[in-house]
C-alpha cells in the first residue's frame, strides 16, 4: 500500500502568489519523477485545473467547511492511493475561514497532519517580515509552519535582508522568487482566467517550474514532509461519509469553457457507484447523449458565450428534447442561468437562452453574491424527483440579478454559514431545476441542525 506524505502551501492572505508557486512546486516535482498529487482547499474550480495540468493527475477539492471531516479522509486516501507526495494549496489567509469563522487552511492542515509552508509577499517590506512571520508561527498551537518561501523579492540584497531578519526564528527559509511577469496570471471577475483557455499554459508551467528549482530547495522542502493521517490507514472506518447520490444512471455532462466547473471527487465517487458519465460541448452545439437519463450543466462563464449558445440551436434542441421526455435536468450557477428564458451580458445586450425554467438573469447591473451556504431541498424537489434530500454544504459565487417570470416552486431552503435563514435558493419546473449553489457535497442531519 502506498504510504504518502505531504504538505500543504498556504499564505497571510490572498493575493500572496500562493497559487503560482504551488503551479511551480508541482511542475518541479513532477520532472524530478516524483508521483506528485494535488489538492485545492475550499470550493475553488479554477485552480484546480491548472493543478491538474502542472502535475499531470487529477485535483481533488479539500473544503473543511463544507465536507466532513471523514470526507476530506476519504478524499486524501483517494489521492494517496497514487501518489508520493500530495500538495495542497490553502484559499485566503492560513487562519480564513468562513464566516462562523470555521473552515480555515489551518484546520485542514492540523486534520490531515500537515505542515504548512508559508508564502510571504515581500514586495512592499523588508525587516517586517520576521513580525509577520513570527505572528503566524505562534498564532495556532497545533498548526506547524514548518518552512518560509520568500515571494516577490526585488533584489539580492532584498533578499539578504529579509534572511537576515528570520534567523531569530525558528523556521526555515526554502528559497525566494524574485518578482517576474513571466509568472503572472491573468484574472478576471471570478478568479484566474481557466487554464484550458491558455494556449502557453506548457510553456508558462515548464517556465515555472524551471524557477522553482534554482530558487527552492527541494531536497530541504522534501524533508519537511509528514505522512498524511488518515484514519482508515490504521483500520478505523472512516464514519460521517455520505455519498452524494447521483443524479440519474447515466448523466450527460456539459463541459467545455462555457461550463468548465464541476468537482472531481463528485463526479469519480459517481462512477465509483456503477454510473456513466458522458460529456458534450454546448459552445460546439451539441446536446446531451439521447441514452443519458440525467443532464447536469455546470457552473461556468456562459456570460460570455452567451451569443453563441443563444444560436446553438442544436443544443437548445437536444435540452428540449431532454425535458420532454422527463429526463431530470439540473443547472448550477452557470447553468442555472442557461436553463432560464434570457441572459443579459453586462453590455446590457439581451441573449435568448433555453426557457426551461422561469427566470432571466443579467450582468449588466452587477452584485456581487458570495458565501458559504447550507442548503436543504424543499418538498417540490423530492415530489420532482431530485435525489439530493439530505442537507448539502454549498458555496455561492457570482454577480448576476435574477428576475423570477413566473411563479416556480423553490429548490433549496438555505442558510449561511453564520446560521441565518436566507431566501430561497433556486427553481423547480416539472423534472428541470437548479439555483446559483454549487454543491460540495452531501452532510448529515446533525449538520444541518447545529445551526439552530
Amino acid at each position: 500500500m502506498t504510504i504518502a506524505k505531504g504538505f500543504v502551501i498556504a499564505a497571510p492572505s490572498s493575493g500572496s502568489g500562493k497559487t503560482t508557486i504551488t503551479l511551480a512546486l508541482l511542475r518541479a516535482l513532477r520532472d524530478t519523477g516524483v508521483r506528485i498529487s494535488s489538492g485545492k482547499s475550499g470550493p475553488d474550480y479554477i485552480d484546480p485545473a491548472f493543478h491538474s495540468a502542472a502535475s499531470g493527475r487529477p485535483c481533488l477539492n479539500y473544503d473543511a467547511w463544507a465536507m466532513s471531516l471523514a470526507q476530506l479522509s476519504l478524499n486524501a486516501t483517494e489521492q494517496e492511493k497514487h501518489s508520493d507526495i500530495v500538495v495542497i494549496e490553502g484559499a485566503m489567509g492560513l487562519f480564513d475561514g468562513a464566516a462562523d469563522g470555521s473552515g480555515s487552511v489551518a484546520e485542514l492542515a492540523v486534520h490531515l497532519g500537515l505542515p504548512v509552508i508559508l508564502v510571504v509577499d515581500c514586495k512592499s517590506q523588508a525587516q517586517s517580515v520576521a513580525a509577520l512571520v513570527h505572528g503566524f508561527l505562534t498564532y495556532h498551537p497545533h498548526c506547524h509552519i514548518a518552512g518560509v518561501i520568500l515571494n516577490r523579492v526585488g533584489s539580492e540584497r532584498h533578499e539578504r535582508i529579509l534572511r537576515h531578519a528570520l534567523e531569530q526564528l525558528n523556521v526555515i527559509v526554502l528559497g525566494a522568487f524574485y518578482r517576474s511577469e513571466k509568472l503572472a496570471l491573468p484574472e478576471r471577475h471570478l478568479g484566474l482566467v481557466q487554464a484550458s483557455e491558455r494556449e502557453d499554459l506548457e510553456e508558462f508551467l515548464n517556465a515555472a517550474g524551471e524557477v522553482a528549482a534554482e530558487s527552492v530547495d527541494v531536497p530541504a522542502l522534501m524533508r519537511l514532509t509528514k505522512v498524511l493521517a488518515i484514519p482508515a490507514r490504521e483500520n478505523k472506518e472512516l464514519t460521517g461519509i455520505s455519498h452524494l447520490p447521483p443524479l440519474g444512471q447515466h448523466i450527460a455532462i456539459a463541459k467545455d469553457i462555457a461550463f468548465a466547473f464541476s468537482y472531481e471527487h463528485l463526479l469519480s465517487d459517481w462512477q465509483k457507484q456503477g454510473v456513466t458519465l458522458s460529456f458534450f460541448s454546448p459552445l460546439a452545439d451539441e446536446g446531451p447523449s439521447a441514452d443519458a437519463d440525467a443532464v447536469f450543466l455546470s457552473g461556468g462563464y456562459p456570460e460570455l458565450h452567451a451569443e453563441k449558445l443563444s444560436h446553438s440551436n442544436g443544443f437548445k434542441s437536444g435540452m428540449k428534447t431532454a425535458a420532454d421526455a422527463g429526463k431530470l435536468i439540473y443547472g448550477e450557477c452557470g447553468g442555472y442561468m442557461v436553463l432560464g428564458e434570457a441572459l443579459t451580458d453586462k453590455s446590457g445586450q439581451s441573449h435568448e437562452m433555453l426557457g426551461l425554467l422561469p427566470i432571466e438573469t443579467s450582468f449588466a447591473n452587477r452584485k456581487l453574491h458570495l458565501g458559504y451556504r447550507k442548503l436543504k431541498a424543499t418538498e417540490a424537489a423530492g415530489v420532482s424527483g431530485f435525489p439530493w434530500l439530505k442537507p448539502l454544504g454549498a458555496h455561492e459565487f457570482h454577480y448576476s440579478t435574477l428576475t423570477v417570470k413566473s411563479e416556480a416552486p423553490s429548490l433549496f431552503a438555505a442558510q449561511d454559514a453564520e446560521h441565518h435563514e436566507l431566501d430561497p435558493l433556486g427553481h423547480i419546473n416539472g423534472r428541470v431545476m437548479g439555483s446559483f449553489a454549487h454543491v460540495v457535497a452531501e452532510r448529515s442531519e446533525e449538520w444541518w441542525s447545529a445551526s439552530f
